[in-house]
Order: C-alpha cells, then sequence, then structure tokens
C-alpha cells in the first residue's frame, strides 16, 4: 500500500511539474512577444517621427515657394499686351452745319463714352 501511495504521489508530482513547465514556457512566450511588441511600437514611433519631419520639411518648402510665387506676383510688371484699354471716340466740334440739338445730343453720347 505504501508504494501504491509513493507511486501516486510521484506521477501527481511529475504531472504538477509538467504542468508548471508548461506554464512557465507560455509566460517566458509571453514575455517574449511583449519584448518583440516593444521593439515593433519603437521602430513605429521613429518612422512616425521621421515622417513627420518630411512633412513638416516639405510644408515649409512649399510656404517659401508660395510666398516666392505671391511676391513675384505683386511685383510683376503688367503686360501692356494684355491690358485692355477702351477705345476713345473723337470728340465732334460744332460747324455750324448740324443743328444745335442734334449736335448736342451727338457731343453727350460721346463724352459719355470717353
Amino acid at each position: 500500500m505504501k508504494n501504491q501511495i509513493q507511486s501516486h504521489v510521484e506521477s501527481q508530482v511529475g504531472e504538477l511539474k509538467d504542468h508548471v513547465n508548461s506554464c512557465i514556457e507560455r509566460i517566458e512566450d509571453v514575455q517574449s512577444v511583449k519584448r518583440e511588441i516593444g521593439v515593433v511600437k519603437n521602430e513605429v514611433q521613429r518612422k512616425i517621427e521621421e515622417v513627420e519631419e518630411k512633412v513638416q520639411g516639405t510644408i515649409g518648402d512649399i510656404e517659401k515657394k508660395l510666398c516666392e510665387l505671391e511676391n513675384r506676383l505683386i511685383n510683376y510688371p503688367a503686360n501692356p499686351e494684355l491690358m485692355y484699354s477702351r477705345p476713345t471716340v473723337k470728340s465732334l466740334t460744332f460747324d455750324g452745319q448740324t443743328s444745335w440739338p442734334v449736335f448736342k445730343t451727338q457731343f453727350d453720347v460721346v463724352s459719355s463714352a470717353n
């Protein structure tokens, strides 16, 4: 009977040792995964910071170019070929041949057009 109890206890102890070893392996696996997650997290953070720096640099360059273009546009002389000028109509002179009311009407139209 003593041998049976001892063998039963030894088998139980063996099962417990196996279970403990299995748990230890799982804990080690979890710790390994946590370390890998930490490494990946640091890598991702570094990449994000690099991208932010590049974006800020690009935004700065774009703003600088935009200011240069705005200044160039402000200082750019107007092209006379592109300027629109209204044609002028030569003023009439009273010659005495035309009646005064007709001349006055024509004169008013020409002067308002100019």
